[in-house]
């Protein structure tokens, strides 16, 4: 009869949850309710609503982005360090790949975080970025492929980077030699749709190159004070660029990062970056979150290590952002 009962219990008890832990009000689902309490599904709940996000990041229902007419080739740059240039390289990219887009992050900073973060070996002489400039090899010998998802690749950094910029400077064509290692022959046959290049927190030979390989320029500033302290100089440089290397170079994107929405200092920053840089500044801001920093620290974006996290979902929107830019953008050279 125990058994009888038991199972006839597990049958009946349903499937929300009330707010009171009271067995005298479990029940208590309709009007009447004495103490006034609605059932409450375990999706209202913070750890239900967490497993509820990162289910839909996991999993998109087969959703995904816009391919854009043309590769874009994007530089991440920010002299200034500690913006999230790396993090917001890494992240969109995971962004974007997993809603459907290839993409490909080449890592030009010698301490090769974004390599660390994307999973991708970069001990000493493996086939890196820095053979890459060289000429040594072509740029799909140096592409790994994240374990997680294969439409996201990797050219890593490797220490042997931090003495590239001297060896560059008796080459011919020093500032170009990125350009020509990942022009159209050399990608096609990837299907890459991005490829987002990470800068070096410097002004060097490395993020010229970088310049003069992308045709776009997408600048991470943290909502905190000095916020724009070092981006005009980073400006003239990029003017620099487009009068004697690279004329399509601009500035399409700024993305706003660390933003923390207790402060009124973040949101004056992000007034007057908006008002500063228009409508380059993506409406999708990325807050600060714990979850971002500890990511890299296990080999992975935001993305694989908490996708139900704030800052998850802030990458993933600012990655439809993007891809929308794009579709609207390429909408408008097809009618022209």
């Amino acid at each position: 009869m125990s058994g009888e009962s038991t199972n006839h219990v597990s049958r009946e008890t349903p499937r929300t949850v009330s707010r009171e832990t009271s067995a005298g009000t479990r029940g208590s689902e309709g009007a009447g309710d004495p103490y006034g309490y609605s059932p409450m599904t375990t999706d209202d709940t913070p750890i239900g609503a967490a497993a509820q996000r990162a289910s839909e990041v996991l999993h998109p229902g087969g959703a995904s982005l816009p391919k854009p007419a043309r590769r874009r080739v994007l530089t991440i740059a920010n002299q200034k360090g500690g913006v999230g240039k790396t993090t917001t390289a890494v992240n969109l990219a995971a962004a974007l790949a997993l809603q459907g887009l290839s993409v490909l992050v080449v890592d030009l900073d010698p301490q090769g975080n974004a390599s660390t973060a994307l999973g991708a070996d970069h001990t000493s002489g493996t086939p890196s970025s820095y053979e890459l400039l060289l000429g040594e090899i072509t740029a799909t010998e140096a592409i790994q492929r994240n374990p997680k998802n294969p439409r996201l690749m990797c050219i890593p950094a490797t220490i042997d980077l931090a003495g590239a910029e001297i060896e560059l400077v008796s080459m011919v064509a020093r500032e170009g030699r990125l350009k020509t290692a990942l022009a159209d022959s050399a990608l096609d046959g990837l299907g890459i749709d991005f490829v987002l290049i990470d800068c070096p927190p410097s002004l060097g030979l490395l993020t010229v190159n970088a310049m003069v390989a992308a045709s776009e320029v997408l600048i991470p500033i943290q909502c905190e004070y000095y916020a724009l302290e070092g981006v005009g100089q980073l400006l003239r440089n990029i003017e620099l660029v487009q009068a004697h290397l690279n004329p399509a170079l601009h500035v399409s994107t700024v993305i706003l990062t660390m933003y923390d929405g207790r402060t009124k200092l973040a949101d004056q920053v992000a007034d007057e970056v908006r008002g500063h840089f228009g409508s380059a500044v993506l409406k999708s801001v990325i807050p600060r979150s714990v979850k971002v920093s500890e990511a890299p620290g296990y080999g992975m974006t935001v993305l694989d290590y908490d996708p139900g996290s704030r800052g998850a979902m802030s990458y993933l929107d600012a990655g439809r952002e993007m891809a929308a830019r794009a579709a609207a953008n390429d909408g408008r050279k097809g009618e022209a």
